[in-house]
């Protein structure tokens, strides 16, 4: 019979979870990274209507959540040094829960409440994801990164696509469809719970000899090196931001594009949905190639290019936006996938590659949200959409720089 101290220690020892219990919980926690957001947009005239927001505030509700994620994700790494990779992930998505229910509730005041909630439990999960993949699947970044973000572009496409229909249901209208996902937030919580105080099975990371814990004042790798002294950081954080700013602005402005073009709203609404469509598609033919690949340098050159075509093709023909809609629907969810691998592919160590995540989506974001806003902008000032394509080639010809330097079989740590 064993004495009181083995059962003791039986009782608080991590217990074993199986790797597909452990992947559920991964994909679940995906689905909550877009649908509270692409919710908005459909619903967002009767928003202003029933609240009465001018468009620059209705502008500024789309945005919030993405500065909320830059200031919020370089803080996520010392949450995971304090909580542990699987506690920070259920907070965070009670959050997430909380947000969206506020949001839908009244007085008007609540509405930014809700959204930056959401923005803090989004931005949290943001940065946690890439660490767990890191930790738990660290010989298969490629596939489960590509597999969580096509759940993600998944239920972020369903989230956009049902929520006039479902607006319509009842008397709450547009407080329905922005507060119903806080229930996929709680189903992944659930998820969670049999893996708290868990360790992984048969998956051990080998965590490097001397590990220092970070500073509080500024992340460094397990070998004591600041994570902004390394050079491959910039170059993920630069792949990161660049593609982050693309996908943003063609998904804010290419109907509109098509339409001053000449392209029916009719038409213009289907080829947003191409693609979203392609990108699930190209998210989980990225994640393949990754796991082919000795090094990621040939998809951080070609995927740009694909990209690039897409822009010129906007820039030159935009009547054939059909075409371009499918070019950058197969760059923007490759490049997703490429640069939220890096974060893992880079690195050594899941809590480097956690401080890695925190920076570069701390940049990625403030440019996603900013770019857009500045596109338009630019537009504005110009009266042409040619003047902010043209910024956008750049944009696109420094992201195959940022890609191919930040492809190379190197690491941070």
């Amino acid at each position: 019979m064993p004495s009181t101290g083995q059962r003791r220690a039986a009782a608080t020892s991590p217990t074993i979870v199986p790797t597909t219990l452990i992947l559920v919980g991964v994909l679940l926690v995906a689905g909550n990274l877009r649908a509270a957001i692409t919710t908005v947009g459909p619903v967002l005239s009767g928003i202003r209507d029933d609240l009465g927001l001018s468009s620059s505030a209705a502008s500024f509700l789309v945005s919030l959540p993405l500065f909320t994620f830059a200031v919020v994700s370089p803080l996520v790494p010392r949450l995971i040094r304090g909580a542990g990779l699987e506690r920070t992930l259920a907070v965070s998505l009670v959050i997430l829960a909380a947000g969206l229910v506020l949001r839908s509730m009244s007085p008007a005041v609540l509405l930014w409440v809700g959204t930056v909630g959401i923005g803090i439990g989004i931005g949290v999960l943001n940065v946690v994801l890439p660490a767990w993949v890191k930790r738990d699947f660290p010989t298969k970044i490629g596939q489960v990164t590509g597999a969580y973000a096509a759940v993600q572009s998944g239920f972020a496409a369903v989230a956009a696509g049902i929520a006039v229909p479902v607006a319509g249901l009842t008397t709450l209208g547009w407080r329905l469809p922005t507060g119903m996902w806080a229930g996929l937030a709680l189903i992944a919580v659930g998820a969670l719970v049999p893996l708290l105080g868990r360790r992984p099975d048969a998956r051990p990371v080998t965590q490097p000899v001397g590990d220092i814990a970070p500073s509080p004042a500024a992340p460094v790798t397990p070998t004591g090196r600041p994570l902004w002294r390394s050079a491959v950081t910039w170059q993920v954080a630069a792949f990161m931001g660049l593609q982050s700013t693309n996908f943003y602005i063609l998904v804010t402005w290419l109907s509109t594009i098509e339409t001053d073009a000449g392209v029916g709203e009719t038409a213009a609404g289907i080829h947003q949905f191409l693609l979203n469509a392609v990108s699930i598609v190209s998210n989980l033919v990225c994640s393949g190639l990754i796991a082919r690949l000795r090094d990621q340098r040939i998809l951080g050159a070609v995927i740009p290019l694909i990209l690039l075509c897409a822009t010129l093709g906007v820039l030159c023909a935009p009547r054939l936006s059909v075409v371009w809609a499918v070019l950058a629907g197969a760059g923007g969810g490759a490049s997703i996938v490429l640069a939220l691998s890096l974060f893992g592919l880079r690195t050594r160590h899941h809590t480097t590659a956690a401080s890695l995540s925190g920076l570069a989506q701390a940049v990625g974001y403030l440019f996603a949200a900013v770019g857009p806003v500045a596109f338009g902008a630019l537009h504005d000032a110009t009266g042409s959409w040619t003047p902010a394509l043209i910024v956008l080639v750049v944009v696109d010809v420094l992201m195959l720089w940022s890609g191919y330097l930040a492809g190379r079989d190197r690491t941070v740590d």
